[in-house]
């Protein structure tokens, strides 16, 4: 009979009371707190402020769309954006969570209820892994004690200020304690193997799931451990041994996450540079204001983090129950770490050594993950001596005294500090009497404080960012509408369907549908916005987020055959009108632009030399004569004012130097004398240009362009086909797609190159017989990064291997070995 030895399933191990009350108590208190402002999905305001509603849940909706096979594209490419974009890198900066993935879960219409649930889940997550945490510190301590500071940190004022609205930073805010405990384990040498791998694979997971916090938090537990090892004392060999494998432990995890970091950093490089801004480091006075609760300011870190955290924290330099090392190392730890915010070399190297397009101090969350650490050190037991106490409620008065003349601090910021600080004071004391009873009255006053003050600082931030920060209707009945009318005449990839200038956001095509020029991501190709500006777009976001370019010659160039123009007021009914136009096919065969041309000074001229054909009447000034019933168009991409046709009405252009560029627009139309006359009212009109069109001629240019149309044109993730005709002399085939790097084509069999140009379009040199034309697209870096990540892969593999054969038993030389007899209880 065979008999099957038994498998030894690992035992199942629940989840830490401690975890749960503070995933329970963050969960709680951010919902609390979103209600209370009346903020959606709890009321009626607008949560979807700057980059929360032009980027993060569009990008969402689109990886909701990719999950469920329904994108114009895939994980390589995105149709809809930018005419053709790389979307790894997009999802590597922003969609790369698992908890990204979870929007896949929800009605696509609910897309906005999907983000902010998973960032609620991510916040929760945050809570219960910090309280595991600090059981792992200081095994002996009070269970609801950890809950309610792992709760205090998940929801500290960069949490609930800052990452909120920005969900994929939430994981920064995961990964800073989980790298700790990683320390930790190195740091105790229990299970070394198994904690070494671990950390491995803990590492890749962070650093996949966000990079630029997990950067953030990879540091801050950097300090931390070194900071544990200097207060261990001690021999200097064993705890250089732990930074060791802490450090290969690092250098493994990030090996292992290559092939998406490095394509980010690759779509980094060849993204448009944007606007550099220069850090000014905020006041001591506000700056120990914001350690307040219901603060906001954009300018200043968000360092509240419950007054129970700050009131313990200060009581550590003053417990002379705690070994005298451990008290200098962590308050010194956390000084470095304030000062380290405000000095400009090592905000740089807090932030990739990048200045950020944005708020300076992202990195405060390991500021509170470390004053949360050093006030439990300080009351792990659960039992703070009075001195130590009265030390601490000094400190916390000095840190409001300081802050009184800072410009953030309100009302309520003193209500919810004053009641807060009674509250902790009050349950410490009660703790110190060591009956049951009291300490179940000292758990309901920490945690109602912590709750309260989170809950206050969470929906006081709701209502200063919808008022300070431009703010993007959420996904409603104009989105439907708009999806449903795009629907109707969509016909990709025989030609483009444009969203429409009149946009919700900059990445409408994401939310709505359709294949258009706009597209707002931190790594918008730099050949897109430049390849754009020339023909006359404008953008906003310094470069980064251009515009759809409404406009019949860049609409037939770059295979737009349907738009979709509205007159769009947030909050009011919305119309939308299809404009059918002169649609290029999507690829065409060109001769050979001679050497040396490229892009002048003039849109009109650019649109031109791109078309191949001459159809506008362009104006010596603002003032001549065009074709009768021509329309009228305006190229000045520095006005802030208007435009007008004689007796028309004005047009807006918003242009604000190095952050909005004002796009090409029409006017009006030619009159019947053909007399045109344009007064240009506000600043930036140096430069600009009038030209009245041709509609005549672009049509004929268009026929000609669809005479040279290739045939059965297929477009797929990453892959671009079409049929090239027999023809004579230097040709190109040109592809409606910027030139992105990445591309390869290959004609009729040829050897895959790097594709050409063709005046910032994707084009291929083609041989007179013509032929299949076949282009595939790898984003950069993905093929280094991949070979980065095996190298990685191989690392790991070795290193296990190697500590397998050192952990074999040796035999012993001459002895005789025993007949092993395989039995069925393993023995």
């Amino acid at each position: 009979m065979l008999i099957r030895p038994r498998l030894a399933l690992p035992r199942f191990r629940p989840v830490p009371a401690s975890s749960l009350l503070a995933a329970v108590l963050a969960a709680f208190a951010h919902c609390l707190g979103s209600a209370v402002a009346g903020s959606q999905p709890f009321g009626a305001m607008n949560r979807n402020v700057n980059d929360l509603g032009t980027q993060f849940v569009p990008f969402h909706a689109h990886l909701w769309d990719v999950l469920h096979g329904r994108a114009d594209g895939g994980w390589l490419i995105n149709w809809q954006s930018g005419y053709g974009s790389s979307f790894l890198p997009d999802v590597g900066t922003y969609l790369s969570s698992p908890f990204s993935f979870l929007v896949a879960l929800f009605p696509r219409d609910q897309i906005d209820l999907a983000v902010y649930v998973t960032s609620v889940l991510r916040i929760a997550v945050a809570a219960a892994v910090m309280a595991w945490l600090l059981l792992r510190m200081r095994p002996g301590g009070r269970w609801w004690l950890a809950g309610t500071l792992g709760a205090a940190y998940a929801l500290c004022g960069w949490s609930v200020i800052e990452a909120s609205y920005n969900p994929m930073w939430l994981d920064g805010l995961i990964a800073f304690p989980l790298l700790c405990a990683v320390g930790e384990a190195l740091r105790e040498g229990r299970r070394p193997v198994r904690w070494f791998l671990g950390g491995v694979l803990l590492v890749a997971y962070v650093w996949v799931a966000n990079f630029y916090t997990a950067y953030m938090a990879t540091l801050g537990a950097g300090l931390v451990l070194a900071a544990r090892l200097l207060m261990d004392g001690g021999a200097w060999r064993p705890r250089l041994r732990v930074a060791g494998r802490a450090c290969a432990a690092v250098a493994l995890g990030i090996g292992l996450s290559a092939p998406l970091l490095l394509t980010v950093f690759a779509g980094t490089r060849h993204a448009y540079p944007g606007m550099g801004l220069t850090f000014r480091p905020a006041g001591w006075g506000d700056l120990l204001g914001r350690l307040l609760p219901a603060t906001y300011s954009f300018n200043s870190p968000a360092m509240y983090v419950s007054t129970a955290v700050l009131l313990l924290a200060c009581a550590l330099p003053f417990h002379r129950a705690v070994a005298v090392r451990v008290r200098v190392g962590w308050s010194l730890l956390a000084v470095l770490v304030v000062l380290s915010m405000q000095w400009g070399p090592t905000h740089l190297a807090w932030h990739a050594f990048t200045e950020p397009n944005g708020s300076p101090y992202r990195q405060t969350f390991v500021l509170s993950g470390v004053l949360v650490m050093a006030g439990w050190v300080a009351v792990g037991e659960g039992v703070l001596p009075r001195p130590a106490l009265a030390g601490a409620v000094g400190c916390v008065l000095l840190v409001g005294l300081a802050g009184l003349g800072g410009a953030f601090t309100v009302r309520w910021s003193w209500v919810g500090a004053g009641v807060g600080l009674v509250a902790v004071v009050g349950a410490l004391v009660l703790l110190g009497r060591g009956r049951r009873g009291y300490a179940a009255v000292a758990a309901v006053l920490l945690i109602g404080c912590t709750v309260g003050q989170s809950a206050l600082t969470t929906a006081w931030a709701a209502k200063r960012r919808v008022a300070a920060q431009d703010d993007h209707a959420p996904y409603g009945p104009r989105q439907v509408a708009h999806r449903a009318t795009i629907a109707s005449v969509d016909g990709w990839p025989r030609y483009r369907t444009d969203p429409g200038r009149a946009q919700t956001v900059h990445n409408d095509a994401m939310v709505v549908g359709g294949q258009g020029a706009s597209y707002y991501s931190s790594v918008t190709s730099a050949v897109l916005t430049r390849t754009l500006s020339a023909l006359g777009d404008g953008w906003n976001g310094s470069g980064r987020a251009p515009h759809s370019l409404d406009n019949p010659v860049t609409d037939a160039l770059w295979g737009v055959g349907a738009r979709l123009r509205s007159t769009y007021r947030q909050g009011a009914d919305t119309r939308f009108t299809v404009v059918r136009g002169e649609a290029a096919p999507l690829v065409t065969v060109r001769e050979a632009l001679p050497e040396g041309v490229g892009y002048g000074t003039s849109a009109f001229a650019n649109q031109e030399l791109l078309l191949g054909s001459t159809v506008y009447e362009r104006l010596p000034g603002t003032e001549g004569r065009c074709t009768p019933g021509s329309p009228v168009f305006v190229w000045a991409p520095g006005l802030k004012g208007s435009a007008r046709l004689d007796a028309g009405q004005p047009v807006g252009f918003d242009a604000k130097r190095g952050r909005v560029r004002a796009p090409m627009q029409q006017v009006g139309m030619a009159p019947g004398d053909g007399r045109v006359r344009v007064w240009l009212e506000g600043s930036g009109k140096r430069g600009a240009e009038v030209a009245c069109l041709r509609t005549d001629r672009l049509a004929a240019a268009v026929r000609e362009l669809r005479a040279r149309a290739a045939s059965g044109v297929s477009f797929g993730d990453g892959t671009v086909e079409a049929r090239i005709p027999a023809g004579t002399g230097k040709r190109v085939a040109v592809v409606a797609a910027p030139r992105i790097a990445g591309w390869q084509c290959a004609v009729a069999g040829t050897e895959p190159a790097p594709a050409a140009a063709y005046l910032g379009m994707l084009a291929v040199p083609v041989d007179p017989e013509g032929g299949l034309l076949r282009c595939t697209f790898r984003p950069p870096g993905l093929r280094a990064g991949s070979a980065v990540g095996g190298a990685a892969l191989v690392g790991v593999v070795g290193w296990l291997v190697l500590q397998r054969i050192r952990r074999a038993p040796q035999p012993v030389r001459g002895a005789s070995q025993p007949v092993r007899h395989f039995s069925p209880s393993g023995v």
